[in-house]
């Protein structure tokens, strides 16, 4: 499996997932046609799924010329039928769909927004805005509990190897972030380092980003050793939740909660 990094908008990731042996591929998250196309046209590959993790504008715009331009379907959580732009074929947990040779199995992740999926390769998972570098997305349909699940219960279940293609160049204000909760914490501190180098030779144009210059994919392993929202019993994170809030349980969920509302903050 051959996977494209396309940069959109400011900061965004659109991904084309390849099968290098039908030549078949599918664009994950696309807010704009053009770089997809352009991309596309260079590779000489034959679009025929377009996946959306959710709905929101920044995953989704492109959907429906996307569509029309390749002649395929539109996939998405069955849930937002409604109000993901130009789909067509609903998902639910533990569907598959495959892509040429290629076969996803669906994770139901809602926390970020209520209809959120994952798609599940052999080696690689898109997350879309429930799982970053380093980081979760906004709950803005959802709960802390709903997040928990998600992150803990199923993405952290995934073998450390899983690389993690995720919705948006967030790295490295993400790692701040886990350095301030967890300043011990050395893997952190080695990734942001590691971060930090990469970023500096980014162009001021993101559409411009070349490989060098970002961060994605991250791994399932590594988000385990850095990633404060899949670190929620590290006695240092609680240290630092418990600074603001004295009287913070132990319970993982109340300390994502409460990890989630200071990086808001951050």
């Amino acid at each position: 499996m051959r996977v494209e990094r396309i940069p959109t908008l400011r900061d965004n990731y659109s991904y084309l997932i390849i099968d290098e042996d039908s030549n078949e591929a599918a664009v994950v998250d696309a807010p704009e046609a053009e770089p997809v196309v352009e991309r596309v046209l260079h590779l000489a590959v034959r679009v025929t799924h377009v996946l959306s993790t959710h709905h929101h504008p920044d995953h989704s715009m492109a959907n429906p010329s996307l569509a029309e331009h390749f002649r395929c379907p539109v996939y998405g959580h069955h849930s937002d039928a409604e109000r993901i732009p130009g789909f067509t074929n609903g998902l639910e947990e533990g569907d598959r769909i495959s892509v040429g040779g290629l076969e996803a199995e669906i994770l139901f992740i809602p926390a970020h927004t209520r209809g959120h999926i994952a798609y599940v390769f052999s080696d690689a998972v898109f997350s879309g805005d429930t799982l970053f570098a380093a980081g979760c997305g906004r709950l803005f349909e959802g709960d802390p509990a709903m997040m928990h699940r998600a992150l803990n219960e199923k993405l952290a279940r995934l073998p450390d190897a899983t690389r993690v293609f995720c919705g948006h160049e967030y790295t490295e204000n993400n790692l701040r972030f886990a350095r301030s909760v967890e300043p011990r914490n050395e893997r952190v501190r080695e990734k942001l380092a590691w971060a930090e180098q990469r970023r500096a030779k980014a162009a001021s144009d993101w559409h411009l980003a070349t490989p060098d210059e970002m961060t994605i994919p991250s791994t399932i392993g590594e988000e385990r050793e850095t990633n404060p929202f899949m670190r929620v019993d590290s006695p240092e994170i609680l240290e630092s939740v418990r600074k603001a809030h004295p009287n913070a349980s132990a319970d993982p969920v109340e300390i994502l909660g409460h990890v989630r509302a200071m990086k808001d903050r951050f």
